[in-house]
Order: C-alpha cells, then structure tokens, then sequence
C-alpha cells in the first residue's frame, strides 16, 4: 500500500472554494482512501492507497469534490518517494544566507515538455530565483511572497501546465507526515 500526498489548488483562499478539513478527510475515506490525515487549512492531505494510477486517482479525487462541494479544483498528488526526491533536489539547499521560509515549491499537474521548461529558464524574475524541474518548480523570494513582481500565471502559461504551490516548511511537514504513515 502506498503513501500519497494531495495537494488541493486554490482551496480556503479568504472565502474562495470553502472545504473543511474534517469534511476533506471523510471524504477521501468514502472514495476508499484510507487513514487520510489533513495538514492546515489549504487542501493538504496524507493517506495510504493501493491504487497505481496517481492520474486517474487525481481525477476521481476532483469528481468526488465537485460532487460534495460543487467546484473542482486541481489535484496534485505525488508518492512519497517523489516529495523525498524533490527535498533532496532543493537547489537552494546548501546556499548559505538561504532563508527558506521564502522558498516555495511549485507542484505542478503534469511534466511540461523541455522546450517550455526551456523557455521559463531563460525568463529574468530579480530578485525571485527559480529553478525548473521535471514537475515541480522551486522559486526563492528573497524579499518575501507578498512583494513579488512575479507573474506565476505567465510562468504556467509558458509551461502550459497548471500546479499549486507549498512552503518549504509545509514540503517538509507533510514529508513527515508521510513518512509516520509508512512506518505505522
């Protein structure tokens, strides 16, 4: 049995797309998603499953919310393993004068194709740094999120693929929760 991380995008943003985390959790349970644990209000959740296909479970996962709660948000869903992989690739990892509760993880819905991810590479964002991976995107914001110039839709139209974005903290928060799901 696997251990599967869900990211919900764009839930309980003031009084946008409204879900209560204990509602969220009973609801992953009814789709047969067990021992779901949900991390701060965002649409963070932890739970085991046997089924393979992460795509089609994403899918299942967005048809039961918008049957509950009457909107579909995207779903991102990533194993275990994956959020140990994009920790051990964190760019900014060994960078001294790093303050990583700037630092955001961007998980995107799919892999965009190299020449986009190409393209966001050669983009200027000073001061913001960002760094591209397979399917997930690593950006610094040394002067803080709420400062930024930063255009994340322009950025997700060039890779023309759509993610929700984490804290470097929460990354490693939910990492944690995983991983205590394992070994349980």
């Amino acid at each position: 049995m696997s251990v599967v991380i869900s990211l919900l995008r764009g839930v309980n943003l003031g009084s946008y797309q409204k879900i209560n985390m204990e509602a969220l959790r009973a609801l992953y349970a009814s789709i047969g998603l067990r021992e779901a644990q949900s991390y701060i209000q965002s649409g963070n959740v932890v739970f085991r499953t046997e089924r393979k296909d992460v795509d089609a479970l994403a899918r299942k996962i967005e048809d039961a919310i918008e049957s509950k709660f009457g909107f579909r948000p995207p779903v991102v869903l990533r194993t275990a393993a994956e959020l140990r992989e994009v920790i051990a690739k964190n760019p900014f990892a060994k960078r001294t004068g790093i303050d990583h509760s700037k630092l955001l993880v961007s998980f995107l819905v799919s892999d965009p194709a190299a020449a986009n991810r190409e393209l966001v590479r050669k983009m200027k964002f000073d001061p913001e740094q960002l760094h591209v991976g397979s399917r997930h995107l690593y950006i610094y914001f040394p002067t803080g999120i709420g400062r930024t110039k930063l255009n994340t839709k322009m950025i997700e139209k060039t890779l023309h693929t759509t993610g929700t974005g984490r804290n470097w903290n929460s990354v490693l928060k939910l990492l944690e929760m995983a991983e205590s799901l394992e070994t349980s």
